[in-house]
């Protein structure tokens, strides 16, 4: 069927089957913003939209007097950015898909924009295309692409004059939004677009109909495109394709409508801050319990890292992706392709969550108990049921327990100074 360029017509698109089944994505937030690289990705609007006072501070002790946020452009080399490793990063991360900014509410394009003419990194900064180099790398290594991509540019005189005009106008959506998304989906032929920056205007002000209508209709990936819900000021969390719904999104019980939580390695900023501590970062733990909650509740997990102006990962960063990675290596049977359960988590505890495929029930607990002895209320057993845990040969001892459920006798774990990894994974058959 056609798609018309309404809300009721394109919420029908039945979501393509690969954004549910993949479930682990990795975010990337690379721009100009990488050049200050302090504060967070928003520098330019704090700076000379809202004139924080240590924002100004910032510039005046760092850079030449009159330096303007244009100046910064420059900057942005790209000199260590190698494409291929940061693919073959993000697929030991796990992730079955990236998303890059291709474009942020700074209004510098990370590809050559024929309509972002001198901000953008073909003819400033890199003079790489950057979209496409990425792309290239991750199809090679077989991980769909995603594009992110801001419908709004704070200091753009057009945006500017249509936002003074109540948005009666729109000189800017036809001079600079719209082509830009038409280029990118028919240069890059991305499998997502996550749009934002959609907050100040109406649907009838961006186009977005119009233009998801030609993207499910005739677009060069009508069939396999998946984009999010932020196309317009009330879109958020009811029109679209799957739910962002807001930054950092953790429903708390199962949502209805495919969803998908977004998060930062660096706990204050999307972009690189080169003053970031330690204590401001997720670590391991939390990053897994992260993931298992959003999966359990039949979400995807977009995790970020913000690269800096050269296009390094920092080491802190590679080190969390990877440890994400490995605990995949082990527990990703439980995640990939799963589906939420009856249950979505332990009613006793929220250190223990579920996830299903089929007949198969997967418990993923958090904390290892003491005695090495698991208790499941939710699973009713058979006499046919089979436990076993991931990573482990063999199979594991279970009872009934007196009430209703059973108990877990986990294999024996070494006395160890170091708290254990964490999160470990009981595969359970034959229980309903």
């Amino acid at each position: 069927p056609r798609y018309r360029p309404d809300w009721a017509s394109l919420d029908a698109r039945p979501l393509p089957a690969w954004f549910d089944q993949a479930k682990v994505g990795v975010f990337v937030h690379w721009g100009v913003f990488s050049v200050p690289a302090w504060g967070s990705e928003w520098f330019w609007w704090h700076w000379q939209g809202e004139h924080l006072a240590d924002y100004e501070r910032f510039v005046q002790r760092r850079y030449p007097p009159d330096t303007t946020y244009t100046d910064f452009a420059p900057r942005f080399t790209a000199h260590d950015f190698q494409a291929r490793e940061w693919a073959q990063l993000f697929q030991r991360a796990g992730a079955r898909y990236v998303v890059l900014t291709t474009k942020h509410h700074e209004g510098f394009t990370n590809w050559g924009s024929p309509v972002s003419w001198n901000w953008n990194s073909l003819d400033t900064g890199p003079h790489r295309d950057l979209v496409g180099e990425l792309g290239q790398a991750l199809r090679e290594s077989n991980i769909r692409y995603g594009l992110y991509h801001s419908l709004l540019e704070w200091f753009n005189p057009l945006y500017l004059a249509d936002k003074e005009s109540g948005f009666k106008t729109q000189n800017f959506v036809l001079k600079k939004t719209m082509p830009e998304l038409y280029d990118l989906v028919l240069k890059y032929k991305p499998d997502l677009i996550w749009s934002d920056g959609d907050w100040e205007a109406p649907e009838s002000y961006w186009n977005s109909t119009s233009f998801l209508a030609w993207l499910y209709n005739d677009s060069p990936v009508k069939d396999t495109v998946v984009v999010n819900d932020r196309w317009c000021n009330n879109c958020s969390c009811h029109h679209g394709g799957y739910y962002n719904c807001a930054d950092k999104y953790k429903p708390g019980t199962l949502p209805a409508h495919k969803w998908e939580m977004c998060s930062s390695i660096d706990k204050l900023s999307w972009g690189y801050r080169s003053n970031m501590s330690i204590a401001e970062l997720m670590d391991e733990a939390s990053i897994i319990e992260e993931l298992v909650q959003t999966v359990s509740f039949g979400g995807n997990y977009l995790l970020n890292v913000g690269p800096t102006k050269e296009g390094v990962i920092v080491p802190i960063f590679q080190e969390r992706l990877l440890a994400l990675g490995r605990w995949l290596d082990t527990n990703g049977e439980a995640i990939y392709e799963s589906k939420p359960w009856r249950v979505q988590m332990e009613n006793s505890t929220d250190a223990v969550w579920y996830t299903s495929k089929g007949p198969v029930v997967y418990a993923i607990f958090l904390i290892w108990p003491r005695g090495n002895v698991l208790e499941l209320s939710s699973p009713t057993p058979s006499p046919a049921t089979q436990v076993s845990m991931l990573g482990f040969a063999g199979t594991l001892k279970w009872q009934k327990s007196p009430g209703k459920g059973l108990v877990i006798t986990l294999p024996y774990m070494l006395p160890s100074p170091l708290p254990p990894q964490s999160g470990w994974t009981v595969k359970l058959e034959g229980v309903k």
